[in-house]
């Protein structure tokens, strides 16, 4: 195992499914509130590049161990080097390659400010590029190009059509554009036309949703979606096709995002009426799935903007639910009184997926993606208001800023300093219950150690791109 001695880093030894009397505690002399977050970036960056597959670092699939006929190409992103018989208690494999893992994950990648060659290109965007092309062309019918999980190989996986992929993946690729080889451009250029033309197509149908449970209309599909719309309509990129239904699309799904409003919180994912009915506005698809964490990612990967007060406050009634509400961590608890850090979010309420479908738990645990993702929120409303120098309080939002101390009549600079300190509280539990800075997806909601796959590649992006956010909010 990999040890660090970051000045200040205070973390805690341990694997998914150790006993806890294997479990040990790595501290310094200083407290965990006086750690410099920022410096882990490096090492974050690093454990999530040892998920991407390139010419020189392979991965063998865990289900044909020797056949290097399906072996990794390069440019595939693993969700995780997990596995069953690899990780103790956990019957998942994360040995593919998600579309949207990916896609959040590459744009990592793209910011990190990796070397780039003689020409001005990085390798592995234009291994990422091709890679993605590559599963595109084996998503043949009945499968479609919103076609979520594929094998390290490429080839499409038995699993379900997801539209939040593709856009996610142009935006991505959009992003990457100035630092891809000449020679890929053309074929980038392909992929993202071929997407947005799959997306005019399908943005108004319902969808399998982010977490692969529920099928319907999705709040963080459809905020995935305008992004893509607004930056391809943004575009000045060569060869990147601006359908003339490019507004009007973008137009529809701001107006079908409001719909998702039930006047306390955007609902998650609104109920198909089948039929080719339109969804009937703030009918979930399922009871107990709000409020749900989708909703603060729809603004971190999507269009919804983090001054939206009706999103601060979902967020607030996300916090609430978690950390004082019926379902409470007390991980969440413990940290706050003991250690002045935390808390930790999961995904929503009632949720029983740990990594082990054959043995579920209700009440669900947090997770390290969705605790950076929320501090992100609060990192990118501070950059937000130092810039602006006003604090969108309302009746709906007030509950949000209550919980960092912040009112009315806060000052903006106050209000983007506490709202920093909020997030920091938030990123050093994920630190502090890390092994060793490594991430696994999820945190035990009762002791805090690591659950469920081993090194979840999404866990690191989240962190950078929260990362990324703080550099811009102080």
């Amino acid at each position: 195992m990999l040890e660090y001695t970051t000045p200040g880093l205070r973390t805690r030894a341990h694997r998914p499914g150790d006993a806890p009397s294997a479990r040990a505690t790595v501290q310094t002399s200083l407290a965990p509130g006086a750690l410099d977050l920022q410096s882990l970036v490096p090492i974050m960056l690093a454990f999530m590049l040892r998920n991407i597959a390139s010419n020189g670092f392979v991965y063998s699939d865990p289900q044909a161990p020797g056949d290097v006929s399906r072996d990794s190409k390069p440019g595939c992103v693993i969700a995780a080097p997990s596995f069953p018989a690899q990780t103790p208690g956990i019957d998942q494999d994360y040995v593919f390659n998600w579309v949207r893992d990916a896609a959040v994950t590459v744009m990592e990648v793209v910011r990190s400010g990796l070397p780039a060659g003689p020409d001005g290109t990085v390798p592995a965007l234009d291994d990422y590029v091709r890679f993605a092309d590559l599963c595109r062309s084996h998503a043949r019918p009945p499968l479609t190009q919103g076609h979520a999980c594929f094998t390290i190989a490429g080839d499409a996986r038995p699993w379900t059509e997801q539209n939040d992929g593709p856009a996610l993946q142009t935006s991505t690729v959009l992003a990457a554009w100035d630092r891809l080889g000449a020679g890929t451009r053309e074929q980038a250029a392909d992929l993202v036309n071929s997407n947005v033309a799959y997306l005019l197509g399908v943005y108004e149908e319902p969808t399998t949703n982010l977490w692969e449970e529920h099928n319907g209309y999705s709040f963080f599909a459809r905020s995935a979606q305008l992004r893509c719309f607004e930056e391809i309509q943004a575009s000045t990129i060569t060869g990147i096709d601006k359908p003339a239904a490019l507004r009007p699309a973008a137009d529809r799904l701001r107006r079908a995002l409001a719909d998702h409003w039930d006047g306390a919180t955007y609902v998650s994912v609104l109920a198909d009426p089948g039929n080719g009915a339109p969804p009937s506005p703030r009918t979930p698809v399922v009871a107990g799935y709000d409020p749900n964490i989708d909703i603060v990612q729809a603004a971190v990967y999507g269009a919804v903007p983090v001054t939206d007060t009706k999103l601060l406050a979902t967020a607030a009634r996300l916090r609430s639910q978690w950390e004082e509400g019926a379902a409470c961590y007390p991980i969440n608890t413990s940290d706050r009184e003991r250690r002045g850090i935390g808390p930790m979010f999961g995904r929503y309420p009632g949720d029983v997926y740990d990594g082990d479908t054959a043995h579920p738990q209700p009440g669900g645990h947090p997770w390290a993606l969705s605790t950076c993702n929320v501090a992100e929120l609060h990192y990118k409303l501070a950059a937000a208001i130092r810039a602006g120098g006003t604090i969108p309080v309302d009746d709906l939002s007030a509950p949000f800023f209550a919980r960092s101390g912040i009112d009315a009549s806060t000052a903006p600079t106050a209000a983007a300093t506490a709202l920093t300190a909020a997030a920091d509280a938030m990123v050093r539990a994920v630190v502090y219950h890390s092994d060793h800075l490594e991430l696994s997806e999820q945190f035990d909601g009762t002791t805090g150690y690591q659950r469920s796959v081993r090194n979840l590649t999404w866990s690191y992006a989240a962190y950078l791109s929260a990362m990324r956010a703080r550099a811009e909010a102080v």
